[in-house]
C-alpha cells in the first residue's frame, strides 16, 4: 500500500506503557497525532501490549471489551480487600483474565515494615480463581508477576478446598506458617470442576535450589539470609506432598519457581499450563492478525534496553512483525546504544531523551515529544512504509 492521499497506509499502534509517564493508550494517541501529519489518509489499528504482568487485564479489556468483576478477597497478610478480574469473550468462550498481584502482590504489603514474608499467602489468588469459576469462566488466564509470597501456592490451594496435614494427621493451621511440617495433602471433591488455567509466566526458575523461588526472589520479599534454609524447607515439604498427590514430578519444570512457587502450585493443584505471557496475551488480542493487515507497526516502551530483548512486549511485537516481513518503528523514552541486537530487532528507534533538556522534562512532556519526534523523522519513516508495499 502507498501513502497517497487516496490510499494511505494502514498503521498498527502497539506500544506498551511508558512507566511513570504515559499509559499505553496515551502513547498510542501521541503516535497517531504525529503520524497523521505525515500520512493524512492513514488507517490506524490499535493493539494493546502486555506480558501477563501489571496492566494485562486492562490491556485485554481495551482490545476485546468485556467487564471488570469485583471480588472480596484477602491480601497476602489476611486483610480484607477488593480485587478485580476481567470477563471477556474470545472465540465464543468466556475467559477470565486476572493478575495474581492484585490479590497477593508485593504492592499490597508495602505498608508493613518490617515485611512479614513468613505469613504471606496466596489465599486471595485462590479466591479470585474460585470467583471466576462461579462467574462461568470456561478458561482462566492468570499473570503471576509481582508476588509478595513464597508459599508454593499453598494459600491458593487452601482457598480452593485442599487440606494440608502434618505427620499426626492434623490439619496445619494458619498456612503458610509451619508449612515445613507438611506431610500430606488431600484434594477437594470439586477439584475437577475448575476451568482450564493458562498461566502467563516469563521466568524459567525451578521451584528449589540455587535458582529456585526462595534463593533468587526471597530476599526481595524480605526473607533474611538466616531464614533462607527454613523457607526452602517449606517448599521442599510442599513439593514432596504435592508431587505424591498428583503422581508426577513438577518441581524442576521451568517456571515452577515463579511468584514464590505459585507456578508450581498452579500446575499441581489446578493442572495449569505455563506459557510465555506475551504470547498468551497476543493470542487473545489477535495481534498477529492485526500485524498481517498493517503496512507499518509502531511499538515501544519507556526504556529500550537489555531487558527488552528478554520477553518484553515490544520485542515480541517486533518478532511477530518481522516474521511477516513488516517494518517496526520503536518509540522510547531512552535507549541503551550499548545493547547489541536492538537495532536488529527494530527497523527504526526514536528515543525522546535527546529532544529534552533533562530526563524530568522528557517524562513530563512525553506525549508532545512523541508526536514531535515522529514528525521530525518523517524522512526516515516514509521509506519504511514504501518498503513494505
Amino acid at each position: 500500500m502507498n501513502d497517497s492521499p487516496e490510499t494511505g497506509p494502514c498503521i498498527l499502534l502497539a506500544p506498551d506503557k511508558f512507566k511513570g509517564s504515559l499509559t499505553a493508550a496515551e502513547v498510542r494517541e501521541a503516535c497517531e497525532k504525529g503520524l497523521s501529519g505525515i500520512f493524512p489518509a492513514a488507517t490506524f489499528l490499535h493493539a494493546p501490549v502486555a506480558d501477563g504482568g501489571e496492566g494485562t487485564t486492562e490491556a485485554i479489556i481495551d482490545a476485546r471489551g468485556g467487564k471488570l468483576e469485583q471480588v472480596d478477597v484477602l491480601d497476602p497478610l489476611g486483610r480484607p480487600i477488593t480485587a478485580c478480574f476481567a470477563m471477556v469473550e474470545v472465540q465464543g468462550k468466556r475467559v477470565a483474565v486476572m493478575e495474581m498481584s492484585v490479590a497477593s502482590g508485593f504492592e499490597r504489603v508495602l505498608d508493613v515494615v518490617p515485611p512479614e514474608p513468613g505469613r504471606a499467602s496466596t489465599f486471595g489468588t485462590g479466591q479470585m480463581i474460585r470467583a471466576a469459576a462461579m462467574h462461568g469462566a470456561e478458561q482462566i488466564l492468570i499473570g503471576i508477576g509481582g508476588s509478595a509470597t513464597n508459599d508454593g501456592g499453598a494459600g491458593m490451594a487452601e482457598a480452593l478446598g485442599y487440606r494440608f496435614y502434618d505427620k499426626e494427621n492434623f490439619i496445619l493451621p494458619a498456612l503458610p506458617d509451619r508449612l515445613e511440617e507438611l506431610v500430606r495433602i488431600s484434594p477437594p471433591a470439586t477439584v475437577g470442576t475448575l476451568p482450564e488455567l493458562l498461566v502467563a509466566c516469563d521466568v524459567d526458575n525451578p521451584l528449589l535450589g540455587a535458582r529456585g523461588a526462595t534463593r533468587v526472589y526471597g530476599p526481595q520479599k524480605g526473607i533474611r539470609e538466616e531464614e533462607l534454609t527454613r523457607f526452602e524447607a517449606r517448599l521442599v515439604a510442599m513439593a514432596d506432598a504435592a508431587e505424591t498427590m498428583v503422581e508426577k514430578p513438577l518441581r524442576d519444570l521451568p517456571g515452577a519457581g515463579a511468584a514464590g512457587g505459585l507456578g508450581f502450585g498452579l500446575m499441581a493443584f489446578c493442572d495449569a499450563q505455563l506459557h510465555p505471557g506475551f504470547e498468551l496475551v497476543a493470542e487473545i488480542t489477535q495481534l498477529r492478525e492485526q500485524i498481517t493487515a498493517a503496512d507499518l507497526i509502531i511499538t515501544g516502551e519507556g526504556s529500550l534496553d537489555a531487558q527488552t530483548l528478554h520477553g518484553k512486549g515490544p520485542a515480541g511485537v517486533a518478532a511477530m512483525a518481522h516474521a511477516q516481513g513488516k517494518p517496526v518503528l520503536a518509540i522510547c523514552g531512552v535507549t541503551d546504544p550499548e545493547v547489541p541486537g536492538l537495532n536488529k530487532v527494530f527497523s527504526l528507534i526514536l528515543p525522546l531523551r535527546p529532544l529534552a533538556s533533562s530526563t524530568e522534562e522528557a517524562i513530563a512532556h512525553a506525549a508532545e515529544l512523541i508526536s514531535h519526534a515522529i514528525r521530525e523523522s518523517q524522512d526516515l519513516i516514509r521509506p519504511l512504509v514504501r518498503a513494505s508495499s
